[in-house]
């Protein structure tokens, strides 16, 4: 019988023998973060690689130059900073400089909620108010028609627009309520929230018991 302890290593695999903590387990886990962050791009209604400079200027916590954003990502000057450009405009990402240093640095807002609620208005303003505004010149089309054939037709059609436009408009208020920036509405959205989620835990905890 063989004693030798058993290696549960699978062949043609070495150990990992970094130690714990270290800055390449760091820098591992950093641009894992990158990766999920860009796949979520698309839900954020932006370009992949805007979402992964914001999530490595957010997850680096520190400025990063634009040449320090090409070599991490291994992107162009073009996309990097057409990109920077964009998450600037969005107010998720800010300009600071370093003394000493002529280049431009980049961070991140790292308060989760003002991001959130940056992220929020800007795209109420983007999607839609523009959608809106669409809406009210198509309802414009066929407001004052009637006593023409089709008019049965005509009213159904007037009916859905006017649902999309009043449920769009709902969302642009509440948006502009929860996202301000004073922030007021959303962390009342979220002390509510929270509260909510107490108390359904609560009437869980007393059933149980």
């Amino acid at each position: 019988m063989d004693d030798t302890p058993s290696n549960n290593t699978p062949p043609n695999s070495s150990p990992d023998t970094r130690p714990e903590g270290s800055p390449e387990e760091l820098i591992e886990a950093q641009d894992t973060f990158v990766a999920a962050w860009g796949q979520m791009a698309g839900a954020w209604g932006i370009s992949r690689t805007m979402a992964e400079i914001h999530a490595l200027l957010f997850i680096a916590a520190e400025p990063m130059s634009a040449d320090d954003i090409m070599d991490r990502l291994s992107i162009s000057r073009g996309n990097a900073s057409m990109s920077l450009r964009s998450l600037v405009e969005w107010g998720i990402v800010s300009r600071t400089h370093k003394r000493g240093e002529r280049r431009e640095f980049f961070v991140a807002e790292q308060d989760i909620w003002t991001m959130f609620r940056m992220i929020v208005r800007e795209r109420i303003r983007r999607e839609v108010d523009p959608l809106l505004t669409s809406l009210f010149e198509i309802r414009d089309l066929t407001g004052t028609r009637s006593g023409r054939s089709g008019e049965d037709q005509l009213r159904e059609h007037n009916d859905r627009i006017d649902s999309l436009t009043s449920f769009f408009q709902i969302i642009q208020v509440l948006g502009e309520r929860f996202a301000s920036p004073s922030g007021e509405g959303l962390d009342s959205a979220a002390k509510l929230l929270t509260d909510t989620l107490l108390s359904d835990v609560q009437s869980q905890t007393n059933d149980d018991a």
